[in-house]
């Protein structure tokens, strides 16, 4: 095995010579600095002082709002341009997957190869501006409606802040493109975990400001920082977690006799397949009622007053809905990104089996129940992670620094971002290799 001897020598150097990777981390720096402006880029028409008052009395720390706030780096309580991140594009992107298991069309789109990707993209931006449109429009009326003041200047407002907010979603979506081509890692995902971190030194700074007025005991203080540090250790350690299935190979092992290379190998099948996806749909999807509430006229309204008291957070019923959904998307998104049958397809074609388990449809059954239940510890993990700065704001009045959300979209994002630039310094190595050798053929 030579990966662990590259390994050895990473270091700065060799990371200064790959210019290749250099290129894509500016260009991925470059993408997220236009993002962060885009986000103090108000809409035009609204009170500045209004919308500040506005956004302290529903966009609090323990609302779904306030969690949404979050993930769009503060653009949602600024109402800015991209006020509604990519949020749309998330809640397209869910109907679109769900739609591909039960009609037949859209399920041969996905068969089809990269053609057929790309028609389901294109699928998805168009239901991603009907989405767009429609919460747009609904921040747009309850904004008029507002009771903090004048917030809209003028009555055409809805005129402009609808194709502001969309073309704000339309330009992430493509922002996001860009980063996945042409910089580093998964853009979608970047350009959340920039928005949770661009809030932290904000949060941090108002929990030591507490601290110093009194407000929390240094001992609370501590605690938060505590089990932030334990939190983080543990979704660190479940992410990396996985259970390897031993595989076999009978030409490799007839080769060990003849002085070959080793005759096994394994199939790592991680505890959360599913990465952060699961959390970011149950919350996509909680928030389609809240954009409802807002086509209601009348903020004082009964029905609107009653839906954002549920979308408190820390309450049962939405504790309880949120783990439902949360193991559902758990389930969904793996059975989309593995897929038992075919890996026991390609395992009988390349000649290997699982030892003692029968090739063919005994391998789909054995894989399919080790999956089971691998996603369901990973769901209830995360389900964990995601409810436990409720409780403990419910139980002990103690607000995290961010929610378990965020902790599990900054850890997912920073491995899967160092384990890009690893396979970038790495193929640049083979490539300075394989030169070397060439050069000494010649």
């Amino acid at each position: 095995m030579t990966s662990p001897v590259f390994a050895q020598n990473l270091s700065f150097e060799t990371f200064s010579k790959a210019s290749d990777l250099k290129k894509r981390l500016l260009f991925a720096i470059f993408s997220l600095f236009i993002y962060r402006i885009g986000t103090y880029i108000p809409l035009p028409g609204l009170d500045p002082a209004a919308i500040a008052e506005l956004a302290a009395r529903h966009l609090k720390d323990s609302g779904i709002l306030g969690m949404f706030n979050m993930f769009s780096g503060g653009a949602l309580s600024r109402m800015t341009i991209f006020a509604l991140n990519l949020m749309p594009y998330i809640s397209s992107s869910i109907i679109i997957q769900l739609f591909t298991m039960v009609s037949p069309t859209l399920e041969a789109l996905k068969k089809e190869g990269e053609s057929g990707r790309r028609k389901l993209s294109q699928y998805t931006k168009y239901l991603t501006i009907l989405i767009a449109s429609f919460q747009a429009y609904g921040i747009s009326l309850f904004l008029m409606s507002a009771q903090a003041g004048p917030v809209v200047i003028g009555r055409l407002f809805p005129v402009i802040a609808v194709p502001s907010l969309v073309c704000g979603t339309l330009f992430l979506v493509w922002l996001g493109e860009q980063i996945t081509s042409r910089g580093i890692g998964n853009g979608s995902s970047l350009l959340i975990f920039s928005g949770i971190v661009a809030n932290m030194p904000t949060s941090i700074a108002n929990i030591f400001e507490l601290g110093r007025a009194g407000v929390l005991s240094i001992f609370s203080v501590l605690t938060i920082f505590l089990v932030a540090v334990a939190v983080i250790i543990f979704v660190v350690y479940m992410e990396r977690a996985q259970r390897r299935v031993s595989i076999s190979y009978p030409q490799r092992q007839a080769s060990i006799t003849h002085g070959g290379g080793p005759g096994g190998s394994h199939l790592p099948l991680k505890i959360n397949s599913a990465g952060v996806i699961p959390p970011i749909f149950a919350y996509s999807l909680l928030s389609m009622p809240l954009m409802l509430a807002n086509f209601v006229s009348n903020n004082e309204n009964e029905l609107l007053k009653s839906i954002f008291e549920f979308f408190s957070r820390g309450g049962v019923l939405f504790s309880l809905i949120l783990i439902i959904l949360i193991i559902f998307f758990s389930f969904f998104y793996t059975a989309i990104v593995f897929d038992p049958k075919e890996t026991a397809d390609n395992l009988k074609k390349a000649g290997g089996f699982i030892p003692g388990v029968r090739p063919g449809q005994a391998t789909t059954d054995y894989l399919d129940y080790i999956l089971t239940r691998l996603t369901t510890v990973g769901a209830l993990y995360m389900s964990f992670v995601c409810i436990l700065p409720d409780v403990m704001n419910a139980k002990f009045g103690i607000h995290f620094i961010f929610g378990g959300t965020g902790i599990l979209i900054i850890v997912g994002v920073t491995m899967d971002t160092i384990s890009q630039i690893y396979t970038h310094i790495l193929s640049h190595q083979y490539k300075g290799v394989l030169k070397k050798v060439e050069k000494r053929r010649k």
